[in-house]
């Protein structure tokens, strides 16, 4: 994998770039985490397609832009990294807020992709209660208190039986939460609370559609996932 910065419009972005292969896979990381969370994942898939990473805005090392992050701003973004990497098609994979960058570049870029992966994700909107979580959560960060998310958020992506096994990969990406800038996470935090349904997107759109989903997920609950997968015939 080759480490570089690029020029996605005017915006700085942080990708790691298998650089070979016929096809694409591009894989976007969650909420408080970077490309580093696919490290495991790229040996399995690099000797079979092009498999490039990249830190979304925000978060990683990629460039802060402005209050807000929108998904469709993170979604044009990619997108013109991608243009600038000289890749016309790929397949999205995105986990947890990736999977809503990745629906968002579907409405926006659909032309662009062969498959739309949604690994632990939802289309739908952000409940009344979820919304406020984020509220608080940019109250948090905005007091100082980061160190809460630390704590907190990186063991909730991960099946209660596995934690303690798993812990030191829970550890890592508690340190990535330290190594993000606050204004980063504040303007993800404020536009995953823009973020709109996007169920009809998907059930209208031709392009294959994948969801992967853990029946242990701390954030979506297995009753909602097959709810989704109900809702969703068109998808695998």
């Amino acid at each position: 994998m080759t480490e570089k910065f690029i020029m996605a419009g005017t915006t700085a972005l942080h990708i790691c770039d298998s650089e070979h292969g016929d096809r694409c896979v591009v894989l976007l990381h969650g909420y408080l985490e970077s490309l580093l969370v696919w490290e495991e994942f790229v040996p399995l898939l690099y000797k079979n397609v092009r498999v490039i990473t990249l830190d979304l805005p925000g978060h990683g090392i990629s460039e802060v832009k402005g209050n807000v992050h929108t998904m469709e701003f993170l979604a044009d973004t990619v997108a013109e990294g991608l243009r600038r990497l000289g890749v016309s098609r790929c397949t999205l994979v995105g986990h947890s807020m990736g999977g809503y960058v990745a629906l968002a570049f579907l409405e926006r870029h659909p032309d662009m992709l062969e498959g739309v992966v949604l690994l632990s994700s939802t289309p739908n909107a952000d409940t009344p209660e979820k919304a406020e979580n984020r509220r608080r959560e940019i109250a948090l960060v905005k007091a100082g208190k980061k160190d809460t998310l630390a704590r907190v958020a990186p063991a909730a992506g991960f099946a209660p039986q596995n934690r303690l096994r798993l812990q030191d990969a829970i550890e890592d990406l508690a340190d990535q939460v330290f190594l993000t800038e606050d204004a980063g996470i504040v303007a993800l935090l404020e536009g995953m609370l823009l973020r709109k349904d996007r169920n009809e997107l998907l059930r209208k759109s031709p392009v294959p559609q994948l969801f992967l989903f853990g029946r242990h997920d701390g954030y979506i609950a297995s009753d909602i996932a097959e709810a989704l997968a109900a809702a969703h015939p068109q998808a695998q």
